[in-house]
């Protein structure tokens, strides 16, 4: 078991390597990315009235879910934690915020050195929003001419 984990752990580094060389742009990790979009999701949301501000929302919620994760996985209270932080991020107006995972006592993702690979979040963001356009196909929520 140690030494299929050590395989998968140098393969994910290779493929981090792979997409520094693809696209050298980097973002902020602790899910200080996702907070920042989420906070520019929720924005864009009072934009739209009727039914389409719930659809937004709901993808504000699911960008919440990968801080909300790394709290809870970190022993913090998750909801306590996303809060604050995402009402740091809008005080201060600095997406460099996000989980201190590893209780170093800051939030900012740039003091700790906590990167990720642009290419690797906008894959995740991409093939989620892919599986739930395909999940909505397949109960006939929408149909294929609709997106």
């Amino acid at each position: 078991m140690m030494i299929e984990e050590t395989k998968r752990s140098i393969h994910d580094a290779l493929c981090v390597a792979r997409n520094l060389i693809r696209n050298n742009f980097i973002v902020y990790g602790g899910g200080a990315a996702e907070i920042s979009c989420s906070i520019a999701v929720e924005a864009a949301a009072d934009k739209y009235p009727g039914v389409e501000q719930y659809a937004i929302r709901a993808f504000v919620d699911a960008l919440d879910a990968v801080p909300v994760a790394l709290a809870e996985n970190s022993g913090l209270q998750p909801i306590e934690t996303l809060s604050a932080v995402k009402s740091q991020q809008i005080k201060e107006n600095n997406p460099h915020f996000g989980i201190d995972c590893n209780d170093v006592g800051t939030n900012d993702m740039c003091e700790q050195n906590v990167f990720e690979t642009l290419i690797g979040k906008q894959q995740q963001i991409l093939l989620a929003t892919q599986v739930v356009k395909m999940i909505l196909k397949i109960d006939d929520v929408i149909s294929p001419s609709d997106y």
